[in-house]
């Protein structure tokens, strides 16, 4: 393999790395404040206002049925607007959060309906208030959960990511796309398809580790 594909790669790993971890913070810092919203309007021991999580519950699930490919092509006027560019890495991002944001919130929201009601009992028995509730006793017993639920959405956003190649976004799917499939170099689309499965396997592990460190199970 040429110096000059090695430094290819490297350099279109680096941006889908920016756009896999930007979009993963973006679903993370507003996908996580919706899946509480939803959870605790549906929750009647919380504040059980059914008006408000089910119109937020049918706009995620109304953005997770749109292909990412569609969602491209129909946020580029956005995405012009945002960054003042539909083309790159940074622009890239946009759709890419916005894919991840309902995604995550959905995942975020099972993970925190899995906690057990006796401990919302027990924290309001002491005297918690629906938000203590919240934030020092649901959050914190979901956290393994919600971090597994983050590792699913980086992997799957590193997969977008590639798809997002195919109108310019730069990274890996760009350049095996521009580099691997237009000039039928074969050694570019080997040297991706390794690097992709190089990062998904970190992310797992990365991600397990930090789910097992989380848990209440660990010291057993």
């Amino acid at each position: 393999m040429s110096r000059l594909i090695i430094n290819l790669v490297w350099q279109a790993t680096e941006q889908t790395l920016v756009m896999v971890l930007a979009a993963g913070l973006i679903s993370v810092l507003v996908g996580l404040p919706l899946a509480v919203i939803v959870f605790s309007a549906s929750r009647k021991e919380l504040y059980g206002n059914p008006f408000i999580a089910k119109p937020i519950s049918l706009l995620i699930d109304a953005l997770r049925a749109v292909p990412f490919i569609i969602l491209l092509v129909i946020l580029l006027p956005v995405t012009r607007w945002v960054v003042g560019t539909s083309l790159g890495t940074a622009a890239a991002i946009v759709p890419l959060s916005i894919a991840a944001i309902p995604y995550y919130a959905r995942i975020a929201e099972i993970a925190l309906r899995g906690v057990d009601t006796g401990l919302i009992e027990a924290v309001q028995v002491m005297g918690g208030s629906r938000w203590m509730v919240i934030c020092y006793g649901v959050i914190p017993e979901a956290l393994p959960s919600l971090i597994s639920g983050l590792t699913v959405t980086l992997i799957t956003l590193t997969g977008a990511s590639a798809m997002a190649g195919a109108i310019g976004a730069g990274g890996l799917g760009d350049l095996a796309i521009r580099y691997g499939y237009q000039r039928f170099n074969t050694q570019v689309m080997i040297a991706v398809v390794f690097v992709l499965i190089a990062l998904v396997g970190l992310i797992q592990a990365l991600g397990n580790w930090a789910a097992k460190r989380t848990s209440p199970q660990r010291g057993a």
